[in-house]
Protein backbone atom coordinates (compact mmCIF):
# COMPACT_ATOMS: atom_id res chain seq x y z
CA UNK A 1 0.00 0.00 0.00
CA UNK A 2 2.94 2.36 0.86
CA UNK A 3 4.48 1.84 -2.73
CA UNK A 4 1.17 2.75 -4.47
CA UNK A 5 0.70 5.71 -2.57
CA UNK A 6 4.52 6.95 -3.55
CA UNK A 7 3.72 6.11 -6.92
CA UNK A 8 0.30 8.19 -7.34
CA UNK A 9 2.22 11.07 -5.21
CA UNK A 10 4.87 11.10 -7.84
CA UNK A 11 2.59 10.63 -10.83
CA UNK A 12 0.34 13.89 -9.80
CA UNK A 13 3.31 15.70 -9.00
CA UNK A 14 4.46 15.48 -12.50
CA UNK A 15 1.26 15.47 -14.18
CA UNK A 16 -0.96 18.52 -15.98
CA UNK A 17 -4.15 19.23 -17.43
CA UNK A 18 -4.44 17.75 -20.61
CA UNK A 19 -5.52 19.49 -23.43
CA UNK A 20 -4.87 23.36 -24.36
CA UNK A 21 -4.71 25.90 -21.87
CA UNK A 22 -7.79 28.85 -22.85
CA UNK A 23 -6.40 32.33 -24.40
CA UNK A 24 -9.04 34.76 -24.83
CA UNK A 25 -8.95 35.82 -28.91
CA UNK A 26 -8.20 39.58 -29.62
CA UNK A 27 -10.80 41.84 -31.37
CA UNK A 28 -9.73 42.99 -34.52
CA UNK A 29 -7.84 46.55 -33.76
CA UNK A 30 -10.05 48.65 -35.89
CA UNK A 31 -13.26 47.57 -33.95
CA UNK A 32 -11.88 49.55 -30.46
CA UNK A 33 -12.15 53.17 -32.17
CA UNK A 34 -14.77 55.64 -32.75
CA UNK A 35 -17.34 54.59 -35.01
CA UNK A 36 -18.07 55.01 -38.34
CA UNK A 37 -21.22 56.39 -38.65
CA UNK A 38 -21.07 58.57 -35.30
CA UNK A 39 -22.42 62.51 -36.16
CA UNK A 40 -23.17 64.90 -34.26
CA UNK A 41 -26.95 63.69 -32.51
CA UNK A 42 -24.78 61.12 -30.16
CA UNK A 43 -21.19 61.59 -27.78
CA UNK A 44 -18.35 59.61 -27.15
CA UNK A 45 -19.14 59.92 -23.95
CA UNK A 46 -19.78 56.28 -21.74
CA UNK A 47 -23.68 54.62 -22.41
CA UNK A 48 -25.49 55.28 -18.99
CA UNK A 49 -26.74 51.70 -18.07
CA UNK A 50 -30.16 53.36 -17.20
CA UNK A 51 -30.32 54.68 -20.79
CA UNK A 52 -34.07 54.76 -20.60
CA UNK A 53 -34.25 57.54 -17.69
CA UNK A 54 -32.45 59.94 -20.51
CA UNK A 55 -36.44 60.30 -21.50
CA UNK A 56 -37.12 62.19 -17.88
CA UNK A 57 -40.47 59.80 -17.75
CA UNK A 58 -41.25 58.66 -14.49
CA UNK A 59 -43.86 56.17 -15.52
CA UNK A 60 -40.99 54.44 -18.20
CA UNK A 61 -38.63 53.90 -14.88
CA UNK A 62 -41.55 52.16 -13.15
CA UNK A 63 -42.65 50.02 -16.35
CA UNK A 64 -38.76 48.87 -16.79
CA UNK A 65 -38.58 48.53 -12.95
CA UNK A 66 -41.57 45.87 -13.17
CA UNK A 67 -40.25 44.13 -16.15
CA UNK A 68 -37.12 43.39 -14.92
CA UNK A 69 -38.76 41.56 -11.45
CA UNK A 70 -41.40 39.96 -13.63
CA UNK A 71 -40.77 39.40 -17.00
CA UNK A 72 -41.45 36.06 -17.84
CA UNK A 73 -37.99 35.62 -20.37
CA UNK A 74 -36.25 37.47 -17.65
CA UNK A 75 -37.18 34.59 -14.85
CA UNK A 76 -36.47 31.50 -17.20
CA UNK A 77 -32.56 33.33 -18.06
CA UNK A 78 -32.09 33.19 -13.74
CA UNK A 79 -33.36 29.91 -13.56
CA UNK A 80 -31.01 28.86 -16.10
CA UNK A 81 -28.42 30.60 -14.56
CA UNK A 82 -29.05 28.89 -11.53
CA UNK A 83 -28.79 25.33 -13.35
CA UNK A 84 -25.72 26.23 -14.65
CA UNK A 85 -24.38 27.20 -11.15
CA UNK A 86 -25.55 23.69 -9.89
CA UNK A 87 -23.77 22.02 -12.24
CA UNK A 88 -20.48 23.70 -11.55
CA UNK A 89 -20.87 22.44 -7.74
CA UNK A 90 -21.75 18.88 -9.26
CA UNK A 91 -17.94 19.22 -11.58
CA UNK A 92 -16.39 21.09 -8.34
CA UNK A 93 -17.98 18.21 -5.82
CA UNK A 94 -16.42 15.52 -8.44
CA UNK A 95 -12.38 16.51 -7.34
CA UNK A 96 -13.75 15.33 -3.95
CA UNK A 97 -13.46 11.97 -2.08
CA UNK A 98 -16.62 10.33 -2.82
CA UNK A 99 -17.89 8.28 0.29
CA UNK A 100 -20.96 5.98 0.50
CA UNK A 101 -22.86 4.70 3.73
CA UNK A 102 -24.79 1.31 3.59
CA UNK A 103 -26.22 -0.60 5.85
CA UNK A 104 -28.67 -4.10 5.59
CA UNK A 105 -30.72 -6.50 8.09
CA UNK A 106 -32.18 -9.77 6.82
CA UNK A 107 -33.57 -13.06 8.40
CA UNK A 108 -32.88 -16.20 6.83
CA UNK A 109 -32.00 -20.00 7.47
CA UNK A 110 -28.82 -21.35 6.93
CA UNK A 111 -28.82 -25.17 5.41
CA UNK A 112 -27.35 -27.56 8.31
CA UNK A 113 -24.18 -28.28 6.85
CA UNK A 114 -23.41 -24.26 6.36
CA UNK A 115 -24.51 -23.87 9.79
CA UNK A 116 -21.39 -22.51 12.38
CA UNK A 117 -21.10 -24.16 15.74
CA UNK A 118 -23.14 -22.30 18.19
CA UNK A 119 -25.26 -20.93 16.27
CA UNK A 120 -28.97 -21.24 15.52
CA UNK A 121 -30.06 -22.43 11.96
CA UNK A 122 -32.42 -19.52 11.51
CA UNK A 123 -31.18 -15.66 12.40
CA UNK A 124 -30.53 -12.09 11.89
CA UNK A 125 -28.13 -10.95 9.42
CA UNK A 126 -27.05 -7.29 9.57
CA UNK A 127 -24.48 -5.68 7.77
CA UNK A 128 -23.23 -1.99 7.70
CA UNK A 129 -20.32 -0.36 5.51
CA UNK A 130 -18.29 2.85 4.57
CA UNK A 131 -16.97 2.97 1.33
CA UNK A 132 -14.73 5.70 -0.17
CA UNK A 133 -13.24 6.51 -3.14
CA UNK A 134 -10.95 9.12 -4.46
CA UNK A 135 -9.98 9.73 -8.08
CA UNK A 136 -6.68 11.09 -8.37
CA UNK A 137 -6.90 13.96 -11.35
CA UNK A 138 -3.37 12.97 -12.86
CA UNK A 139 -4.61 14.30 -16.07
CA UNK A 140 -6.55 16.90 -15.59
CA UNK A 141 -10.10 15.35 -16.28
CA UNK A 142 -11.82 16.81 -13.07
CA UNK A 143 -10.27 20.46 -13.01
CA UNK A 144 -10.92 20.90 -16.83
CA UNK A 145 -14.31 19.86 -16.21
CA UNK A 146 -15.19 22.31 -13.33
CA UNK A 147 -12.97 24.97 -16.19
CA UNK A 148 -15.44 24.08 -18.41
CA UNK A 149 -18.60 23.97 -16.51
CA UNK A 150 -16.92 27.77 -14.91
CA UNK A 151 -17.61 28.86 -18.65
CA UNK A 152 -20.65 27.77 -19.08
CA UNK A 153 -21.91 29.57 -16.01
CA UNK A 154 -20.37 32.52 -17.42
CA UNK A 155 -22.34 31.88 -20.61
CA UNK A 156 -25.39 31.64 -18.58
CA UNK A 157 -24.79 34.56 -16.87
CA UNK A 158 -24.02 36.88 -20.03
CA UNK A 159 -27.19 35.13 -21.62
CA UNK A 160 -29.49 36.48 -18.87
CA UNK A 161 -27.96 40.08 -19.33
CA UNK A 162 -28.77 39.85 -22.73
CA UNK A 163 -32.31 39.16 -21.89
CA UNK A 164 -32.66 42.12 -20.00
CA UNK A 165 -31.28 44.33 -22.28
CA UNK A 166 -33.33 43.31 -25.16
CA UNK A 167 -36.63 43.38 -22.05
CA UNK A 168 -35.53 46.71 -21.07
CA UNK A 169 -35.48 47.62 -24.92
CA UNK A 170 -39.07 45.92 -25.78
CA UNK A 171 -40.74 47.43 -22.98
CA UNK A 172 -39.56 51.09 -23.83
CA UNK A 173 -40.84 50.35 -27.28
CA UNK A 174 -43.67 49.11 -26.49
CA UNK A 175 -44.37 52.19 -24.19
CA UNK A 176 -42.88 54.59 -27.47
CA UNK A 177 -45.05 52.97 -29.73
CA UNK A 178 -48.42 53.49 -27.38
CA UNK A 179 -47.59 56.98 -27.13
CA UNK A 180 -47.00 57.88 -31.07
CA UNK A 181 -49.48 55.91 -31.76
CA UNK A 182 -51.76 58.20 -29.05
CA UNK A 183 -50.25 61.24 -30.52
CA UNK A 184 -50.92 60.07 -34.75
CA UNK A 185 -54.61 59.04 -33.47
CA UNK A 186 -54.49 63.09 -32.23
CA UNK A 187 -53.26 64.46 -35.28
CA UNK A 188 -55.69 62.00 -37.38
CA UNK A 189 -58.53 63.70 -35.44
CA UNK A 190 -57.39 66.93 -36.27
CA UNK A 191 -57.31 66.92 -39.68
CA UNK A 192 -60.41 65.07 -39.85
CA UNK A 193 -61.97 68.49 -37.73
CA UNK A 194 -59.80 70.62 -40.23
CA UNK A 195 -62.07 68.85 -43.20
CA UNK A 196 -64.79 69.04 -41.40
CA UNK A 197 -64.60 72.41 -41.32
CA UNK A 198 -63.68 72.73 -45.12
CA UNK A 199 -66.40 70.56 -45.33
CA UNK A 200 -68.84 73.04 -44.07
CA UNK A 201 -67.49 76.37 -45.66
CA UNK A 202 -67.57 74.41 -48.86
CA UNK A 203 -71.26 73.08 -48.66
CA UNK A 204 -72.43 76.90 -47.19
CA UNK A 205 -70.71 78.36 -50.23
CA UNK A 206 -72.95 76.02 -52.49
CA UNK A 207 -75.62 76.70 -50.94
CA UNK A 208 -75.43 80.48 -51.92
CA UNK A 209 -73.86 79.15 -55.36
CA UNK A 210 -70.80 79.28 -55.11
CA UNK A 211 -70.04 75.60 -55.26
CA UNK A 212 -71.07 72.63 -56.45
CA UNK A 213 -72.35 68.86 -55.31
CA UNK A 214 -68.76 67.78 -56.90
CA UNK A 215 -66.89 70.37 -55.04
CA UNK A 216 -68.33 68.82 -51.38
CA UNK A 217 -67.95 65.18 -52.72
CA UNK A 218 -64.15 65.52 -53.11
CA UNK A 219 -63.63 67.50 -49.91
CA UNK A 220 -66.09 64.59 -47.94
CA UNK A 221 -64.31 61.90 -49.86
CA UNK A 222 -60.69 62.94 -48.53
CA UNK A 223 -62.34 63.60 -44.85
CA UNK A 224 -63.74 59.76 -44.80
CA UNK A 225 -60.07 58.69 -46.10
CA UNK A 226 -58.76 60.40 -43.05
CA UNK A 227 -61.65 59.19 -40.94
CA UNK A 228 -60.90 55.84 -41.66
CA UNK A 229 -57.47 56.29 -40.38
CA UNK A 230 -58.34 56.82 -37.03
CA UNK A 231 -59.71 53.09 -36.16
CA UNK A 232 -56.42 51.77 -37.19
CA UNK A 233 -54.46 53.87 -35.02
CA UNK A 234 -56.21 52.91 -31.82
CA UNK A 235 -55.78 48.86 -32.77
CA UNK A 236 -52.31 50.25 -32.85
CA UNK A 237 -52.19 51.62 -29.79
CA UNK A 238 -53.98 49.01 -28.04
CA UNK A 239 -51.46 46.34 -29.90
CA UNK A 240 -49.04 48.75 -27.86
CA UNK A 241 -50.13 48.58 -24.67
CA UNK A 242 -51.17 44.79 -24.38
CA UNK A 243 -47.71 44.10 -25.54
CA UNK A 244 -46.35 46.35 -22.68
CA UNK A 245 -48.43 44.15 -20.34
CA UNK A 246 -46.97 40.84 -21.52
CA UNK A 247 -43.39 42.57 -21.13
CA UNK A 248 -43.99 43.91 -17.53
CA UNK A 249 -45.21 40.33 -16.67
CA UNK A 250 -49.02 41.40 -16.46
CA UNK A 251 -52.60 40.40 -18.22
CA UNK A 252 -53.86 43.00 -20.50
CA UNK A 253 -56.60 43.64 -18.10
CA UNK A 254 -54.13 44.44 -14.93
CA UNK A 255 -52.04 47.15 -16.78
CA UNK A 256 -52.08 50.44 -14.68
CA UNK A 257 -53.89 53.27 -16.45
CA UNK A 258 -51.13 55.47 -15.96
CA UNK A 259 -48.97 53.32 -18.66
CA UNK A 260 -51.62 54.98 -21.41
CA UNK A 261 -51.68 58.55 -20.03
CA UNK A 262 -49.13 59.66 -22.68
CA UNK A 263 -50.26 61.18 -25.94
CA UNK A 264 -46.64 62.61 -26.62
CA UNK A 265 -44.01 60.61 -28.66
CA UNK A 266 -40.93 60.26 -26.45
CA UNK A 267 -38.59 62.82 -27.31
CA UNK A 268 -34.89 63.55 -26.46
CA UNK A 269 -33.57 66.71 -26.36
CA UNK A 270 -29.94 65.43 -26.14
CA UNK A 271 -26.95 63.85 -27.81
CA UNK A 272 -26.87 60.60 -27.37
CA UNK A 273 -23.88 58.82 -25.68
CA UNK A 274 -22.41 55.65 -27.22
CA UNK A 275 -19.01 55.47 -26.21
CA UNK A 276 -16.78 53.51 -28.72
CA UNK A 277 -16.13 50.53 -30.27
CA UNK A 278 -13.76 49.07 -27.26
CA UNK A 279 -16.65 49.86 -24.84
CA UNK A 280 -19.70 48.38 -26.83
CA UNK A 281 -17.62 45.01 -27.39
CA UNK A 282 -16.95 44.90 -23.30
CA UNK A 283 -20.34 45.63 -22.57
CA UNK A 284 -22.01 43.76 -25.26
CA UNK A 285 -23.75 40.25 -22.99
CA UNK A 286 -23.66 38.62 -26.71
CA UNK A 287 -19.90 39.54 -26.60
CA UNK A 288 -19.37 37.92 -23.55
CA UNK A 289 -21.53 34.87 -23.68
CA UNK A 290 -19.70 33.79 -27.34
CA UNK A 291 -16.36 34.24 -25.23
CA UNK A 292 -17.26 32.44 -22.48
CA UNK A 293 -18.91 29.09 -24.48
CA UNK A 294 -15.32 29.71 -26.07
CA UNK A 295 -13.51 29.07 -23.05
CA UNK A 296 -15.76 26.42 -22.21
CA UNK A 297 -15.57 24.47 -25.21
CA UNK A 298 -11.73 24.74 -24.90
CA UNK A 299 -11.60 23.24 -21.75
CA UNK A 300 -13.76 20.20 -23.01
CA UNK A 301 -11.07 19.39 -25.12
CA UNK A 302 -9.09 18.89 -22.09
CA UNK A 303 -11.62 16.87 -20.83
CA UNK A 304 -11.99 14.27 -23.72
CA UNK A 305 -7.88 14.47 -23.91
CA UNK A 306 -7.61 13.15 -20.55
CA UNK A 307 -9.33 9.71 -21.58
CA UNK A 308 -6.34 8.80 -23.55
CA UNK A 309 -4.43 8.20 -20.33
CA UNK A 310 -4.68 6.07 -17.68
CA UNK A 311 -7.41 6.65 -14.27
CA UNK A 312 -6.30 5.97 -11.19
CA UNK A 313 -8.64 5.33 -8.11
CA UNK A 314 -7.61 4.74 -4.60
CA UNK A 315 -10.44 3.27 -2.46
CA UNK A 316 -10.95 2.09 1.31
CA UNK A 317 -14.17 0.16 2.34
CA UNK A 318 -14.87 -0.62 5.92
CA UNK A 319 -17.86 -3.04 8.07
CA UNK A 320 -18.97 -5.14 10.02
CA UNK A 321 -21.93 -8.27 10.10
CA UNK A 322 -23.64 -9.81 12.50
CA UNK A 323 -26.44 -11.47 14.04
CA UNK A 324 -27.36 -8.47 16.00
CA UNK A 325 -26.44 -4.75 16.89
CA UNK A 326 -24.35 -5.97 19.48
CA UNK A 327 -22.48 -7.81 17.28
CA UNK A 328 -22.20 -5.28 14.13
CA UNK A 329 -20.43 -2.91 16.20
CA UNK A 330 -18.05 -5.08 17.82
CA UNK A 331 -14.24 -5.42 17.30
CA UNK A 332 -14.67 -9.21 16.21
CA UNK A 333 -16.54 -8.83 12.60
CA UNK A 334 -14.71 -5.89 11.25
CA UNK A 335 -13.52 -5.79 8.05
CA UNK A 336 -11.45 -3.16 6.24
CA UNK A 337 -10.25 -3.01 2.85
CA UNK A 338 -7.44 -0.61 1.07
CA UNK A 339 -6.34 -0.37 -2.33
CA UNK A 340 -6.30 1.09 -6.14
CA UNK A 341 -7.73 0.67 -9.44
CA UNK A 342 -6.60 1.58 -12.81
CA UNK A 343 -8.07 2.07 -15.88
CA UNK A 344 -6.99 2.76 -19.01
CA UNK A 345 -8.66 2.12 -22.43
CA UNK A 346 -6.78 -0.15 -24.65
CA UNK A 347 -8.45 0.57 -27.77
CA UNK A 348 -8.02 4.80 -28.02
CA UNK A 349 -10.29 4.89 -31.54
CA UNK A 350 -13.23 6.42 -29.23
CA UNK A 351 -11.24 8.64 -27.12
CA UNK A 352 -9.85 10.30 -29.93
CA UNK A 353 -12.70 10.71 -32.22
CA UNK A 354 -13.98 12.31 -28.47
CA UNK A 355 -11.08 14.73 -28.85
CA UNK A 356 -11.57 15.34 -32.31
CA UNK A 357 -15.02 16.31 -31.62
CA UNK A 358 -14.37 18.51 -29.02
CA UNK A 359 -11.80 20.36 -31.23
CA UNK A 360 -14.67 21.01 -33.93
CA UNK A 361 -17.08 22.43 -31.10
CA UNK A 362 -14.36 24.90 -30.44
CA UNK A 363 -13.61 25.98 -33.82
CA UNK A 364 -17.44 26.65 -33.89
CA UNK A 365 -17.47 28.79 -31.10
CA UNK A 366 -14.55 30.57 -31.99
CA UNK A 367 -16.58 31.35 -35.36
CA UNK A 368 -19.50 32.15 -33.37
CA UNK A 369 -17.48 34.37 -31.55
CA UNK A 370 -15.65 36.18 -34.30
CA UNK A 371 -19.66 36.42 -35.40
CA UNK A 372 -20.54 38.16 -32.42
CA UNK A 373 -18.04 40.58 -32.39
CA UNK A 374 -18.59 41.86 -36.27
CA UNK A 375 -22.45 41.55 -35.58
CA UNK A 376 -22.31 44.00 -32.60
CA UNK A 377 -20.07 46.33 -34.47
CA UNK A 378 -22.61 46.07 -37.45
CA UNK A 379 -25.74 46.14 -35.57
CA UNK A 380 -24.54 49.55 -33.85
CA UNK A 381 -23.24 51.07 -37.21
CA UNK A 382 -26.45 50.80 -38.78
CA UNK A 383 -28.05 51.44 -35.52
CA UNK A 384 -26.43 55.24 -35.61
CA UNK A 385 -26.41 55.41 -39.48
CA UNK A 386 -30.55 54.83 -39.14
CA UNK A 387 -30.71 57.42 -36.00
CA UNK A 388 -28.86 60.49 -37.72
CA UNK A 389 -30.63 60.49 -41.02
CA UNK A 390 -34.17 59.56 -39.59
CA UNK A 391 -33.45 63.27 -37.45
CA UNK A 392 -32.05 64.50 -40.81
CA UNK A 393 -35.52 63.49 -42.31
CA UNK A 394 -37.38 64.77 -39.84
CA UNK A 395 -35.84 68.60 -40.39
CA UNK A 396 -37.22 68.48 -43.91
CA UNK A 397 -40.67 67.32 -43.53
CA UNK A 398 -41.62 69.81 -40.50
CA UNK A 399 -39.96 72.58 -43.05
CA UNK A 400 -42.63 70.57 -45.82
CA UNK A 401 -45.51 71.00 -43.24
CA UNK A 402 -44.99 74.04 -41.78
CA UNK A 403 -45.02 75.47 -45.66
CA UNK A 404 -48.23 72.77 -46.20
CA UNK A 405 -49.45 74.59 -42.97
CA UNK A 406 -49.31 78.18 -44.63
CA UNK A 407 -50.65 77.09 -47.94
CA UNK A 408 -53.42 75.73 -46.34
CA UNK A 409 -53.83 78.96 -44.60
CA UNK A 410 -53.86 80.60 -47.70
CA UNK A 411 -55.98 78.47 -50.15
CA UNK A 412 -59.11 78.96 -47.14
CA UNK A 413 -58.65 82.70 -47.71
CA UNK A 414 -58.44 82.74 -51.30
CA UNK A 415 -61.69 80.55 -51.21
CA UNK A 416 -63.72 83.04 -49.00
CA UNK A 417 -62.63 85.78 -51.41
CA UNK A 418 -63.48 83.47 -54.44
CA UNK A 419 -60.35 84.17 -56.08
CA UNK A 420 -59.57 80.03 -55.91
CA UNK A 421 -61.97 77.04 -57.02
CA UNK A 422 -62.72 73.98 -54.17
CA UNK A 423 -60.19 71.96 -56.25
CA UNK A 424 -57.23 74.41 -55.25
CA UNK A 425 -58.42 74.40 -51.78
CA UNK A 426 -58.91 70.75 -51.52
CA UNK A 427 -55.31 69.71 -52.85
CA UNK A 428 -53.51 72.44 -50.37
CA UNK A 429 -56.13 70.39 -47.77
CA UNK A 430 -54.79 66.74 -48.63
CA UNK A 431 -50.82 68.46 -49.12
CA UNK A 432 -50.96 69.23 -45.44
CA UNK A 433 -53.04 66.05 -43.88
CA UNK A 434 -50.51 63.96 -45.82
CA UNK A 435 -47.60 66.14 -44.24
CA UNK A 436 -48.77 66.65 -40.90
CA UNK A 437 -49.36 62.40 -40.78
CA UNK A 438 -46.12 61.67 -42.72
CA UNK A 439 -44.60 63.94 -39.62
CA UNK A 440 -46.02 62.11 -37.19
CA UNK A 441 -44.91 58.80 -38.46
CA UNK A 442 -41.58 60.07 -38.60
CA UNK A 443 -41.02 61.56 -34.68
CA UNK A 444 -42.37 57.48 -34.62
CA UNK A 445 -40.14 56.34 -36.27
CA UNK A 446 -37.47 58.39 -34.48
CA UNK A 447 -38.22 56.30 -31.23
CA UNK A 448 -37.95 53.25 -32.71
CA UNK A 449 -34.64 54.18 -33.95
CA UNK A 450 -33.45 55.54 -30.80
CA UNK A 451 -34.43 52.25 -28.95
CA UNK A 452 -32.55 49.94 -31.75
CA UNK A 453 -29.61 52.02 -30.60
CA UNK A 454 -29.92 51.70 -27.02
CA UNK A 455 -30.40 48.34 -27.52
CA UNK A 456 -27.31 47.81 -30.02
CA UNK A 457 -25.03 49.59 -27.20
CA UNK A 458 -26.05 46.87 -24.87
CA UNK A 459 -26.89 48.65 -21.96
CA UNK A 460 -29.11 47.80 -19.59
CA UNK A 461 -28.41 44.64 -17.75
CA UNK A 462 -26.18 46.75 -15.27
CA UNK A 463 -28.86 48.12 -12.96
Amino acid sequence: MRSILITTSALALAACAAGPDYAAPKHPQSAGGSFVAASAVVTPEPVKGDWWRLYDDPVLDQLVADALAANTDVRAAAARVERARALLRGARANQLPQATLGAGANYGRTPEVQRVPGLARENWQIDVGLNVSYEADLFGRLSRSVEASRGDVGAALADAEAVRVAVVAETTRAYADAASAAERLKVAEHIVRLLDQSLDLTERRRSVGEGTRLDTARIGALRNERQAQVPTLRAERDAALFRLALLTGRAPADLPPVAAARVTTLRLNQPIPVGDGAALLARRPDVRAAERRLAAATARIGVATADLYPRITLGASGGSTGTDIGDVFGAGPLRWLVGGLLNWAVNPGPARARVAAAEAESQEALADFDGSVLRALQETETALSAYGNALDRRTALQAARNEAEAAVTIARARQREGDIDSLALLDAERTFADAEATLAAADAFIADAQVDLFRALGGGWQV
